[in-house]
């Protein structure tokens, strides 16, 4: 079984999820890593390189959360409640609690 053929890739929510954990990873990394080292060490391509990384995976976490919208049926309103998690360091584990319960076997 490769990773590719894991369950909770195989819906456009359980891949949602996994794009936001990553997304929500970097944006931890960005606030609490680089921007420390940026400003306390004086190593501002800490910030261009976490800052890249972390812009590249919120566009994948806007297009997942499309994806994830349209096949789940949820509502517009839970999609803005998704992209403001998005902004909040550590909402990404938010996201995940609420989501979960969208994926066949997994209670929230």
């Amino acid at each position: 079984m490769s990773l590719l053929d894991h369950p909770l890739l195989q819906t456009a929510v359980g891949r949602f999820r996994v794009v936001s954990m990553a997304e929500g990873t970097s944006f931890v990394l960005l606030m609490f890593v680089a921007m420390p080292l940026k400003y306390m060490a004086d190593l501002p391509l800490a910030v261009r390189i976490a800052g890249s990384l972390h812009g590249m995976l919120f566009l994948v976490f806007a297009a997942a959360l499309y994806a994830a919208t349209r096949e789940s049926g949820w509502g517009w309103l839970r999609a803005l409640w998704f992209l403001f998690l998005s902004t909040v360091p550590f909402g990404a584990l938010v996201i995940e609690w609420q989501a979960r319960e969208d994926v066949v076997g997994e209670p929230a």
